[in-house]
């Protein structure tokens, strides 16, 4: 055998492998459904430039945010459809990722889960416990998964601040947490108008920033009690600004209480400053984390010090990787994100709506 027809051998040899390895990689074809929800203009942008993903349409029938969408960010009009049927009918799809109001989730679930689509929306998960008890229902009887994307997931802080507490037990048992999140306002930060729709009407977004900012705390706690639910919620909120949000509440106060340990949520339109910091007490010490890639420890006995922690590599890098690796089946669901840890996100704000209203402690059977 001559050097030529040796490497066309050992060419041949390798088509299968090299086969299978394009197909390993091939990317995770999804859809957009929705775009009234600014959190879009972030996510758009990431697909670009990514081998992981691709973006194969968007569902949206507004032409104004159509046009707006199309010419920010130079999409063709062709990826645009007008029902999620007319993009099946043109375009394979595995997963969707949707930017709609909170009570239009439900909608999205129970229409992609017949089709097998893995979903992902941005937080919360629901207006209501009915809601997601109806999303759980659907998603079980499609096999599908539900993924709530929140900003927070991605903190490389958050992630490290949660191995010191579980893995290096380096603050011992957990005895508060508080977590502050929240903004000057939406309308103080210039939403779109389609945003500001949804986001300041009570139906449709089921609140105000109780729901808006009030889930990035009680996802944080759930996931940092390991799923545990609190025995109790106690919620104030208020209208600090009735005049520019009069059908919400712009200001709220949540204290969870569980068998050895609390949690303050403090959410909140009426910040100086933009905040999604969180400060975790336990019986040999704290850790805070007053910005996504900063933590500062303390324990009995010592100084403060800082830390800065390691990146997010893999699946748990990005929302994109992350929706990638649960459709490819590499990952399962779990923590911040899973639908479980967000039932328990749902109780807790739908109790502290009532605690709202009502001016009681909430028992949590």
């Amino acid at each position: 055998m001559n050097k030529i027809t040796a490497i066309f051998a050992a060419l041949s040899a390798l088509t299968p492998f090299i086969a299978c390895s394009a197909e390993a990689v091939a990317p995770v074809r999804f859809a957009i459904v929705g775009l009234t929800h600014d959190h879009a203009r972030g996510f758009i942008p990431a697909t670009r430039d990514r081998r992981d993903v691709q973006l194969v349409g968007i569902v949206e029938t507004n032409q104004v945010l159509v046009e707006r969408y199309a010419k920010s960010y130079k999409l063709s009009p062709s990826l645009f459809f007008p029902s999620l049927e007319a993009l099946m009918k043109a375009t394979n799809v595995q997963a969707v990722a949707t930017f709609t109001s909170t009570f239009d989730h439900r909608r999205v679930v129970e229409m992609c889960a017949p089709l097998g689509l893995t979903v992902m929306m941005e937080k919360p998960l629901a207006v209501n416990m009915e809601h997601a008890r109806a999303m759980q229902a659907a998603a079980k009887k499609g096999g599908i998964e539900v993924l709530v994307n929140y900003e927070t997931t991605w903190y490389a802080g958050n992630h490290e601040a949660y191995s010191m507490v579980h893995d290096q037990h380096t603050i011992g048992d957990l005895r508060k947490i508080v977590v502050h999140d929240g903004h000057r306002g939406p309308k103080e930060i210039n939403c779109s108008p389609e945003f500001l729709g949804w986001l300041t009407d009570p139906v449709l977004n089921g609140g105000g920033a109780v729901m808006d900012f009030g889930c990035y705390g009680a996802d944080l706690m759930t996931w940092l009690m390991d799923g545990q639910r609190p025995t109790s919620v106690f919620a104030v909120t208020q209208q600090i600004k009735p005049d520019m949000y009069p059908k919400v509440d712009d200001e709220a106060t949540i204290v969870l209480t569980y068998p050895h340990a609390q949690g303050i949520i403090q959410a909140s339109w009426n910040w100086a400053v933009d905040r999604k910091d969180m400060e975790i007490y336990g019986k040999t010490g704290y850790v805070m984390v007053p910005r996504q890639n900063l933590l500062k420890m303390r324990s009995t006995g010592t100084q403060e010090t800082e830390k800065t922690p390691p990146a997010l590599t893999g699946a748990q890098a990005d929302p994109l990787s992350y929706l990638a690796a649960v459709v490819r089946k590499e990952i399962k669901p779990s923590g911040l994100s899973s639908l479980e840890v967000n039932m328990v996100v749902t109780e807790i704000l739908e109790a502290a709506q009532k605690s709202a209203r009502t001016g009681k402690r909430i028992q949590l059977k």
